[in-house]
């Protein structure tokens, strides 16, 4: 692995000695976290599998700088981090982005193109209203603790594991997950839900897979056939898995999916 700067923004890296794809791969991860949960399966495995393959962790989230300004941070200066990488890169990447960064990929393609898109687990276009009422009707714990952790303060740990994962986790590693993950910015938050939404009308189209989880509890199935319906595809939901695809112990099967579908449209 590399870490690189893109301005000042952290960025992960894995390239092939002989990358065999045209397109690299950008990652763009969802709230309370950074470019790291894509470290831990994908990054390396794409690579391995010729394409070379970025994450970046947006402003204010891991080694990125401002975290003290997090609050201050919306939507669009999320898409702006992301077109600032894209620019740096090569050659026009794919994106993948998971949640929250799935929202963010739909909002740049509001006004840039894309070799192609995977939306894993994304906050849907009518934004996170549903999540939220279905959580407060299902899941009440777990939305408060969600709150306290945008706040930044400490919650019990099996939070983490009841909204990312369905899987068993190993008890060290979702301790290691508890420390990397961080608070949200209180705008971002607040643009998914009403303010900055994206609109599909004003979206470059382009081949767009769409991703889900069974057991989700932040994005359930239906939000995630919402997204598909909108943009006119079929969503593929993951049986037996929960939010966090990337790092459950069946992320190989996700990872499958995507590269297979890369290869359909010859990406």
């Amino acid at each position: 692995m590399n870490t690189s700067r893109f301005g000042n923004l952290e960025v992960l890296c894995h390239t092939p000695a002989k990358p065999r794809r045209a397109a690299p791969l950008l990652f763009i991860h969802g709230a309370y976290v950074g470019a790291w949960c894509w470290e831990e399966h994908f990054l390396p495995w794409f690579a391995k599998q010729g394409w070379s393959s970025y994450a970046l962790s947006l402003s204010g989230h891991g080694a990125s700088p401002d975290r003290q300004q997090l609050d201050a941070y919306s939507i669009d200066d999320y898409v702006a981090d992301v077109a600032r990488v894209v620019a740096a890169l090569p050659a026009p990447p794919i994106l993948i982005g998971h949640s929250m960064g799935g929202l963010v990929v739909q909002k740049y393609l509001e006004r840039h193109d894309a070799p192609a898109v995977a939306l894993l687990c994304s906050v849907p276009p009518q934004g996170l209203g549903f999540s939220m009422f279905h959580l407060a009707l299902t899941r009440p714990n777990l939305l408060g603790d969600l709150n306290r952790i945008m706040n930044g303060n400490q919650v019990d740990i099996a939070s983490l594991r009841e909204a990312l994962f369905h899987q068993p986790v190993a008890r060290a590693d979702l301790e290691r997950y508890y420390r990397l993950s961080q608070p949200e910015s209180h705008r971002a938050i607040w643009d998914m839900t009403l303010f900055n939404l994206p609109n599909p009308a004003a979206m470059r189209r382009t081949p767009l897979l769409v991703l889900g989880a069974e057991h989700d509890t932040l994005i359930p199935p239906p939000q995630v056939q919402m997204t598909a319906a909108t943009y006119g595809c079929q969503a593929e939901i993951f049986e037996d898995m929960g939010h966090g695809l990337m790092l459950e112990r069946d992320w190989l099967r996700v990872a499958e999916r995507i590269a297979g579908w890369l290869a359909e449209h010859d990406l």
